[in-house]
């Protein structure tokens, strides 16, 4: 299922023909209950296992998904939901889109209750026959398939086409969602979602879920604003004085590097533990840093275990009730944050030697990367200077299509820069199969 293949629905050509082909292998599948051997159909493997998961949980085709909030109920949950902070950011990166085609923006929870669906007043109208309404739960167990459902199972954006959905009533639209996440604690706080007919079912409808998804979580970081999250966020890059600074871009584990020259390699899980402080500057309690850091509840043992760990290592730099740094601690992530708050982007970039500690699997270590990843892709594509966009088109923009699109865009006519621009977008282009 790894690469864009199992992510993307598979339609060719014909998308008629290819719905009618998974159309009668999911007819199969509802009248035995089992997928047919051998995969004639080319089934993705992430709808078959959706499609099974679906079948477990007894979805019925002739119900459809239950509408469980309402009016001033619905209202007022919304109005309290951490996306409703982010709404506005939704509706313009999607909601445009969806105003001008036959499609939809939807946004769900975690659970899957659909917040808002808006966009064309038709297909809004087809959507409501069945249950595709604000106040509707469409997860697995009560959707079956479906691209809001299966992203929030699966962790993951997605892109469902026709009749790869489970219930027969759905299959008319397909749909690309993507979870977005707490850029704290890296949990779902719910799912954007595009819905339509068969001109969803390309990339640029996934592409355009996962840009979305990333962009709210980059609001969420924004500086000064604390959304009700359940743990602290961050409100301020710490000041950068003289002293020890921590290098955590593009290694697997950190290095400290004393004031005095020294150094100290840490493990990865301490270089963990200093970011994450670094970024609570008012400290945090044994259970955030727990909630932060591991992707299940773990043994309060072990966390204080590694924390006396560390307090060996960097001395009285670490205190207790609540933990959290005693002197000032300089970084190469924030140093990069730094540049770009401060709008200079090409100490931004010469500063970024790569994602923030990319071994690591901690979930705020991880939404954290994606934050500064996604800032930086944003003031590259902003940036009118070919140089600029081509130092980032050169190293991690080098598989980015809108990025080499920017480039092409931007650099002089005749000039080498736009030659290789356009030589990479019309690879990444052949790739895509957008030529």
């Amino acid at each position: 299922m790894g690469g864009n293949g199992g992510w993307l629905a598979r339609v060719g050509a014909d998308p008629q023909a290819r719905a009618r082909e998974i159309g009668h292998a999911h007819s199969a599948f509802v009248a035995t209950h089992q997928l047919a051997a051998g995969g004639g159909t080319g089934l993705r493997e992430v709808v078959a296992q959706s499609w099974l998961r679906s079948s477990d949980a007894r979805v019925d085709q002739a119900v459809d998904p239950p509408v469980t909030l309402t009016d001033g109920d619905l209202a007022a949950y919304r109005e309290a939901h951490p996306l409703a902070r982010v709404i506005d950011v939704l509706r313009q990166i999607v909601g445009t889109a969806a105003d001008d085609g036959d499609h939809l923006m939807a946004v769900s929870d975690a659970s899957g209750r659909l917040l808002w669906v808006e966009g064309n007043r038709a297909a809004r109208a087809r959507a409501a026959r069945i249950n595709f309404v604000e106040g509707a739960l469409w997860d697995e167990a009560h959707a079956g398939t479906n691209a809001p459902g299966t992203a929030l199972a699966l962790d993951h954006e997605v892109q469902i086409f026709a009749t790869e959905h489970f219930r027969q009533p759905v299959q008319d639209w397909t749909c690309a969602a993507a979870p977005i996440h707490d850029p704290a604690t890296g949990r779902i706080l719910g799912v954007i979602d595009v819905t339509g007919g068969d001109i969803v079912a390309n990339p640029h409808s996934l592409a355009l879920v996962r840009a979305a998804a990333r962009a709210c979580e980059a609001a969420l970081w924004l500086p000064g604003e604390r959304p009700d999250l359940g743990v602290p966020v961050l409100t301020a890059a710490p000041t950068v004085r003289e002293g020890a600074r921590l290098r955590a871009l593009g290694r697997p584990e950190g290095l400290l590097i004393l004031a005095d020259g020294g150094e100290i390699r840490l493990t990865r899980r301490h270089t963990e533990l200093l970011i994450m402080l670094m970024l609570h500057q008012d400290g945090l309690t044994g259970e955030q840093l727990s909630d932060l850091l591991y992707q299940a509840p773990a043994n309060p043992t072990t966390l204080r275990v590694e924390l006396a760990r560390l307090r060996r290592v960097v001395g009285g730099l670490v205190a207790s009730r609540p933990y959290r740094l005693t002197a000032p601690l300089r970084a190469d992530f924030l140093d990069v944050a730094a540049a770009l708050h401060r709008g200079d982007l090409p100490a931004a970039l010469a500063g970024y030697s790569g994602p923030l500690l990319p071994s690591s699997e901690a979930p705020a270590v991880c939404s954290h990367r994606r934050w500064l990843d996604t800032r930086l892709r944003a003031a590259v594509l902003a940036s009118t200077r070919p140089e600029t966009v081509r130092a980032w088109a050169d190293g991690p923009g080098f598989n980015d299509l809108q990025v080499w699109e920017r480039l092409a865009a931007i650099a002089p006519n005749g000039s080498p820069c736009r030659g290789v621009a356009l030589a990479r977008r019309g690879e990444l282009r052949a790739e895509w199969g957008l030529v």
